[in-house]
């Protein structure tokens, strides 16, 4: 398979079909991202006949007579199958739109099985489609996409160099409500900085309220000495909100939330995981936060981000 670098997924795409067709990302200036400095590139996006020939190589692995013999001594049904493809890199979904729908049915011609398509995509990735391409893109499977929003506040968007407003990721949400496209959100605890952690969680729920992510995953901000953010810290411009400040503002986000939708802090960057459904779950997942902050102290949580190795 032709992979570049680290390969970065959402936690729930664990069980999707994973098709590199970029590497990198389009934008590069995010200042607490460090995930793709190892690569000698900012943007890829890989030949279609890479692409093909991932797709072949995957479909001879999912059909391996050794596969089918184990299977079959385990009592388990014979070949891999897939329900849905997950494309790889920070925003594929930057791709024209052709090239999106080219993808698409090279995946349905190896893997009749897949019902849907998703990637990670940028908040201006969408701006750069009609909304007649985002309907022929939903019509070819495209769902579920996983949008880095960070959050809802306007300050921080903007120090952190996201490339885009609050205002922006309402009004390009909101066209992909309207063509049918599902989408879950990427949440950044601590993102607003210290001392402004529930003012950012506010922000960010009343603009969530305003739209439907299907899960929205909050990871917990880590700062590496390679990041932009860190020479921030040093030149005395911005300062790091402490481990319990970021476990009030999930709480309060948690709080704030009104609409429909799978709250998760899983993956490494968050010492403690856990998730639920609200609005049913709400005082489940306060209570556990409630209990992580009685139970474990500020050293506790700060030796965990130290000596926490990557992403």
């Amino acid at each position: 398979m032709h992979f570049t670098g680290t390969i970065w997924r959402p936690p729930y795409e664990a069980a999707s079909l994973l098709l590199e067709v970029t590497a990198g990302c389009t934008h590069h200036k995010c200042k607490f991202c460090t995930l793709y400095d190892d690569l000698p590139f900012p943007f890829q996006m890989s030949p279609l006949e890479d692409i093909e020939a991932d797709l072949l190589e995957a479909q001879t692995m999912a059909n391996s007579p050794l596969d089918r013999l184990a299977a079959a001594l385990q009592g388990l049904p014979a070949g891999r199958t897939y329900a849905r493809a997950f494309l790889t890199g920070a925003n594929p979904f930057v791709l024209k739109t052709n090239r999106l729908l080219e993808i698409s049915r090279l995946i349905g011609q190896y893997f009749p099985s897949v019902q849907s398509v998703g990637c990670f995509a940028r908040v201006t990735d969408i701006g750069l489609k009609t909304d007649g391409e985002l309907d022929k893109l939903k019509a070819a499977g495209y769902d579920g996409l996983t949008i880095g929003v960070e959050t809802g506040d306007a300050q921080a968007l903007d120090f952190m160099d996201k490339g885009y407003a609050p205002e922006d990721v309402l009004a390009q949400c909101r066209r992909l409500d309207a063509a049918g496209i599902g989408y879950n959100f990427f949440y950044l605890t601590g993102v607003s900085g210290a001392g402004r952690g529930r003012e950012g969680a506010e922000a960010s729920a009343a603009l969530f309220n305003r739209l439907h992510p299907r899960i929205i995953g909050s990871s917990m901000l880590t700062i590496y000495p390679n990041s932009r953010l860190y020479r921030e810290i040093q030149a005395g411009n911005w300062r790091e909100a402490g481990e319990l400040e970021k476990l009030d503002e999930l709480r309060t986000l948690i709080s704030r939330l009104e609409i429909p939708a799978t709250f998760a802090a899983l993956g490494a960057s968050n010492a403690f995981n856990f998730q639920g459904r609200l609005p049913e779950d709400r005082d489940k997942l306060l209570d556990t936060l409630d209990r992580i902050c009685r139970e474990t102290g500020e050293q506790e949580l700060r030796v965990y981000r130290e000596t926490l190795p990557h992403l």
